[in-house]
């Protein structure tokens, strides 16, 4: 079946649903393919939960005429997000970047959200299925669309610009995330700037922070709009306070790396019309889940909570934050940091190192990467080895930093805190 004609069954809901534990009725199920699962299998199970039509790739699971064959499930999900992207006469921003991704991207949202009706990617679903499923979420009452887009390789960030084809773009920093698939901190720089190459090839316009030399420096041949030049750092203590056109904004947001995010969030929303103290209302309604940068209170216990992911970068950025931060009888816990390469066990021990440099009496460090590097912190091998650890040991009075990538789970810590 045609994009086109597919594309008229999604027209009648604007509905598609890609998991059958979640099937919503009336919507299209797409039966993706993954490592350990075969969609396939379950569209007959779809249809009968509420699905008006499943689409998959295997001639035998064509079982009714609800059920639509294509060639690949996948590449017909994301040719139906750009088919319905063409039709959709609204402004996207595109934005991605090695830190601060998702955090800059539920700010816009926020400031934007004030005036214009705005649909941005859940979560951090920014892959080749995640901006799709972003796009499609997209309807008539859409005025504004904000699309994450992620990526550990290069030609990924021009393979999504492609798809979602944004009229403005920003990419928040080039630091030293996803190492070993760009082959190195020249490869992140490269890839992430596939965005400003779409933006440069198109005419469109990029967001740029005027204290990035390496950002001012690649969008020098695109149109672009600097952050805007009122905003001003107040005090960190823990969380940020800022003036922006002398307007005294006081945040839910920690670390220095965060008003950078800030200030992205204000410039775009700025420049779509948001007044001053709209600005205002959202940022300081706003407040950060998903294990970023959370402010966790617990008994005499201040918790960091900052362990959605880490990279080198991210983590210097939350170390530096931590131990300018007033605090007394500061405890880092930190875990190991994935997709680095070759260079993990050197990135490690830069971490272990700047954690001497502050001075940190009291540093736990868990993980195998972690557990090779040179150093008088308390190592623990896994997770299951800091548990049994920390259930013998009383915490009171302290402030905490939780800093680790998402495999290590280190939000369960925080039910192993006195």
């Amino acid at each position: 079946m045609r994009i086109e004609e597919i594309y008229k069954l999604y027209k009648q809901n604007f509905l598609i649903d890609t998991d059958t534990r979640s099937i919503r009725k009336n919507s299209i199920f797409f039966a993706l393919k993954g490592d350990n699962f075969n969609g396939n299998t379950f569209a007959k199970k779809a249809i009968e939960m509420g699905a008006l039509y499943s689409i998959v790739d295997e001639k035998k699971y064509v079982t009714n005429s609800k059920t639509i064959l294509v060639d690949n499930v996948l590449e017909t999900l994301q040719s139906l997000s750009n088919y319905h992207r063409k039709q959709l006469n609204i402004p996207i921003i595109g934005l991605t970047g090695s830190n601060g991704k998702t955090t800059t991207k539920e700010l816009i949202n926020t400031i934007l959200s004030k005036k214009h009706k705005t649909t941005a990617t859940i979560g951090n679903l920014n892959n080749h299925i995640g901006v799709p499923i972003t796009l499609l979420s997209m309807n008539s009452d859409t005025e504004i669309g904000v699309v994450e887009m992620g990526a550990n390789h290069q030609k990924e960030i021009e393979f999504l610009s492609n798809l979602c084809e944004p009229d403005f773009g920003y990419i928040t920093n080039f630091g030293k995330a996803h190492l070993e698939g760009f082959k190195g901190i020249e490869g992140v720089i490269k890839g992430k700037s596939e965005l400003y190459r779409f933006l440069e090839k198109h005419n469109k316009l990029a967001f740029v922070n005027q204290n990035d030399t390496l950002q001012v420096k690649n969008t020098s041949e695109i149109k672009r709009v600097i952050f805007d030049q009122s905003l001003a750092l107040i005090e960190l203590d823990p969380f940020i306070t800022l003036e922006y056109k002398k307007v005294k904004i006081k945040t839910n947001l920690i670390g220095e790396y965060n008003f950078e995010n800030i200030c992205a969030a204000i410039t775009i929303g700025a420049f779509f019309n948001i007044e001053v103290n709209d600005i205002k209302s959202a940022l300081e309604s706003y407040v950060p889940n998903n294990n970023r940068s959370q402010i966790i209170e617990k008994k005499s216990n201040k918790i960091i909570l900052d362990a959605y992911n880490a990279n080198p970068s991210s983590m210097r950025a939350a170390l530096e934050s931590f131990h300018a931060m007033k605090a007394g009888n500061k405890i880092v816990i930190l875990g190991d940091m994935f997709e680095l390469g070759d260079s993990k066990i050197e990135e490690h021990q830069k971490i272990i190192d700047l954690t001497l440099e502050a001075k940190f009496k009291t540093v736990y460090i868990v993980g195998n990467i972690f557990n090779q590097v040179k150093t008088k912190s308390k190592k623990f091998k896994d997770f299951k080895d800091l548990q049994l650890y920390l259930k013998l040991k009383k915490i009171n009075n302290s402030t905490i930093l939780i800093k680790g990538s998402r495999g290590m789970g280190l939000e369960r810590i925080i039910d192993l805190i006195n």
